[in-house]
């Protein structure tokens, strides 16, 4: 009788275990569906900026440039979001030529500030660990503010870098996992 009850127990934490394992696995993939995307750029120009995602992937980290095969590129038309359950790779290619070609909206000559803003769809094309096999794309929004130097007669020095600036990168779009 002893026995049959260690049996049975045995049945039953092994059954646990399995039972907990296979939810725990479940949970570790996500389901797909909307995807917001939070971007603070870093203002130095290297990359490095943070990330926090909402939705259909619940995670943060840091975005950093890089080239198509994900790997770190300062001059890189991609964004390798490094997260703590994974890394995504988007092509940001249309956003940086959409950046390319935006002219501020509101320049002030006189306090040589302005601001500008663009969109485009950024596709997602990757992504490793827990987001292995995300696809689909994020219409993306970059707005900058900026102030640039004013030269010894007064004048805006459109040439120089900005003195002071600020970023954001918001999108939303859908992906799913393959």
């Amino acid at each position: 009788m002893l026995r049959v009850a260690k049996t049975a127990l045995g049945a039953i934490v092994l059954g646990s275990v399995l039972l907990s394992g296979a939810s725990t696995l479940a949970a570790a993939t996500p389901a797909g569906g909307t995807l917001k995307v939070f971007i603070t750029p870093s203002t130095s120009g290297k990359g490095g900026g943070t990330a926090l995602l909402t939705g259909a992937v619940g995670d943060y980290g840091k975005s950093n440039k890089a080239n198509s095969a994900g790997k770190p590129d300062k001059n890189g038309k991609y964004n390798q979001l490094v997260l703590k359950k994974g890394t995504i790779l988007v092509d940001r290619r249309q956003l940086v030529a959409a950046q390319n070609s935006a002219q501020p909206t509101d320049f002030n000559s006189a306090t040589c500030s302005g601001s500008l803003a663009v969109t485009a769809p950024v596709p997602v094309v990757s992504g490793t660990k827990a987001y292995a096999g995300i696809t689909g794309s994020i219409t993306v929004t970059e707005t900058v503010a900026f102030i640039g130097p004013l030269t010894k007669s007064g004048q805006c020095d459109t040439n120089a870098n900005p003195v002071a600036q600020w970023g954001t990168v918001l999108g939303s779009g859908t992906v799913s996992f393959g």
